[in-house]
Parts: C-alpha cells; structure tokens; sequence
C-alpha cells in the first residue's frame, strides 16, 4: 500500500490545484501500435498548423500552467513546464518521435489536455509519497540526463527522495518495457471542475488500457482531498 499525499503549501498558493492520478495494474508496454503513431504524427502536423496562428503560450492549458508557475514562484520563460516544452517543439516541426506505447501516449495525453502528465514505475516507488513544493535541496538526475533542481515547481517525493514533477521527471522512476504497474500523475488545470477532472481521467485510463491490457484505477488529490492509498 502506498499513500500519496498533496501538500498545503500547493493548496494554500493555489487553492483549485488538482492532481489527478491513474494506478495501472497487469499492464504490458512494448512499441505502439501503428494506430497510435500515425494517429500521434497526425495530430502532431494539425498542431504545427495551428501554432502558426495561436502561440503556444497563448493556448488556454499552456497559459493557465505558466500563471501556476508564476503563482508558486518560478519563472515560466526559464523552466518550461512539460507540455509547453513539447508544444515549442511542435511549433518548430520538431516532431516527437516514438519511444515505447507508454511514453508516446503519455506524450499524447500532454499535447491533448494541454497539461503536464507523468508516468512511473510504480516499482522502482519506495514508501509514500508527498506532492509538495520543490526548493534548492530538490534535486535528481532527470530524464534528459541533467541535473534538475526544482525550486518553486511541484514534486514528487518518495521514502528515497525527489522522482517527478510537471518539469521533467527523473530517470529513477522511468517506466520501461519492462513496466507492469504504473502511477500516472495528471497536473491538472485549476479551472477545471472535479467532474471533468474525473471525466478526463477516466477517458485517458480508457485509453492507456486498450493499448496495455490491465486494469486501472483513478483518484483525485484537491484541497479537500488531499490523501489517497492504493
């Protein structure tokens, strides 16, 4: 059993902050499906389009996240939160390119809700876990091989230390094709309600399952919510 918990110090800076969390069980993860590619090519090029007219920092998920960034102290021209960063490459046809079916539709989940999306292996999680907000002493090495510091950015933090955050995650926790229970976090808008905080949840839990087999289960960290245990 795990707890995972939602620290004040998010909920008091911004008292709408929602975390949405997917828990798959019983899951396999290899290379995507042809039907997930094309269907991720196909709405990557259709982005690229639309940039060209609305900048990426002015589509209402990106927007809404920088003004989190700014609420909780960090600078949103310097750290890019993970869906902002995947758009700026998109607008640059810089495509994302397949890695394996978790990873992609991750991605595709990001670009789709406009929001930052983690996924991890729910093994390689030691103890609880507390969402709360980063400082000088949050550190890990991160998915791009860099030392990351998360300073005024939410994180993920576990019996071992710092794993995830809307930044970038940390390479400790990466799910791999070896992967066959993992924990999803959904960093969700704050202007979103509950019920389609859940609604979206439920839809991308749907998903992830028809490409992974399993099962999966979704709960929802708010201020008046702030524990769960799986």
């Amino acid at each position: 059993m795990t707890t995972f918990q939602l620290n004040e110090q998010l909920t008091n800076s911004v008292s709408d902050f929602k975390i949405g969390m997917i828990h798959y069980t019983k899951i396999i993860v290899g290379e995507s499906p042809q039907m997930i590619k094309g269907r991720t090519q196909l709405y990557q090029e259709n982005l690229f389009l639309d940039l060209q007219d609305v900048p990426v920092t002015e589509r209402a998920g990106v927007r809404e996240w920088r003004e989190v960034w700014k609420t909780l102290g960090a600078d949103p021209n310097r750290y890019r939160h993970s869906a902002e960063a995947l758009l700026r490459r998109i607008s640059k046809q810089n495509y994302i390119l397949p890695f394996h079916s978790a990873v992609d539709l991750n991605n595709f989940f990001s670009l789709q809700y406009e929001i930052p999306v983690g996924i991890y292996d729910a093994t390689k999680i030691e103890g609880d876990v507390t969402i709360t907000l980063g400082n000088e002493q949050t550190t890990y090495e991160g998915l791009n091989g860099r030392d990351i510091t998360l300073k005024s950015i939410p994180a993920s933090i576990d019996a071992i230390g710092p794993f995830g955050s809307p930044f970038v995650d940390s390479k400790r926790t990466a799910v791999s094709e070896a992967t066959t229970e993992a924990i999803q976090l959904f960093y969700l808008r704050p202007s979103l309600s509950e019920e389609e905080c859940l609604q979206l949840l439920d839809s991308a839990g749907n998903m992830f399952m028809q490409i992974h087999g399993g099962d999966y289960s979704v709960q929802l960290l708010t201020k008046s919510k702030k524990e769960v245990t799986i």
